[in-house]
């Protein structure tokens, strides 16, 4: 496990930037690590970037504020220029692979920039509601913040009522996770 990581991730308002910010954060609350959560939502309704900000620690956290990111995430074209500020010669950035024409957008100081196929992975293998629980793997398995059998359970708790429906859900959820791990791990 690792000792932490400030992570900040965003994306067009229904793409679940809140709902896997929320889980990693109850995840490392459940594994009895301090973890803080920021939701800024702006004005998705009329458009908006819904940004999220993470962090997750052994030691207790001094400021919900920061100023460099461990792990950038950019769900949207959009949300690149809103969340490059986060970055510096340290930060791993990623972005979606459905994201396009954006390469003169990226920041220009990051450890790494990676590109990450969710949308296409989740298409051809699950369903296309899943890519940002395979991109939820992604930083699991780039950060190792947070055990993948904790976020399952959190994935459990959370969508339970939606797994009573349909039973499928819950498997499909979890491969979906446990592949966004693979793709982190053998990048």
């Amino acid at each position: 496990m690792s000792k932490g990581a400030k992570i900040v991730i965003a994306g067009e308002g229904g793409q679940g930037v809140q709902t896997i910010a929320n889980m990693l954060s109850e995840a490392a609350y459940e594994e009895g690590r301090e973890a803080l959560y920021i939701p800024n939502f702006g004005v998705e309704q009329r458009g908006g970037v819904s940004v999220a900000y993470i962090q997750i620690s052994d030691e207790p956290i001094g400021s919900p504020k920061f100023k460099d990111a461990d792990v950038a995430v950019a769900l949207s074209k959009r949300s690149i220029r809103r969340i490059a500020k986060y970055c510096d010669k340290e930060t791993i950035f990623l972005y979606e692979g459905e994201i396009t024409d954006a390469e003169g957008e990226f920041p220009e100081e990051c450890r790494e920039i990676i590109k990450v196929p969710a949308i296409k992975i989740a298409k051809e293998l699950f369903h296309p509601k899943v890519f940002n629980v395979i991109i939820m793997g992604f930083i699991i398995g780039l950060t190792n913040v947070v055990s993948v059998d904790t976020v399952k359970k959190i994935i459990n708790s959370q969508l339970e009522y939606k797994f009573e429906k349909n039973p499928e859900l819950r498997e499909m959820n979890h491969k979906a996770l446990e592949k966004g791990v693979e793709l982190a791990l053998n990048r």
